[in-house]
């Protein structure tokens, strides 16, 4: 696969896996696309596994704060 069917099927699933998100939630378009590009770069890019890691993507990361702990600062 050619650099710029690459890039224009990261951008499709991109576009996909994003499609509910607002505009200005760029950063998480950002944390997608940076793994998809960890995928791609990887070699395995096929459409199923970068829609799964895009999704993936979208799930926020834990953080050590409960919501009482964060709520008293």
């Amino acid at each position: 696969m050619s650099d710029a069917e690459m890039a224009a099927l990261m951008r499709a699933v991109l576009d996909d896996v994003c499609a509910g998100l607002a505009l200005s939630e760029t950063s998480t378009r950002e944390r997608v696309a940076a793994g998809l590009c960890d995928l791609i770069q990887s070699g395995r890019c096929s459409v199923e596994e970068l829609k799964r890691v895009g999704r993936d993507a979208l799930t926020p990361a834990p953080t050590m704060w409960t919501w009482e702990e964060s709520s008293l600062k």
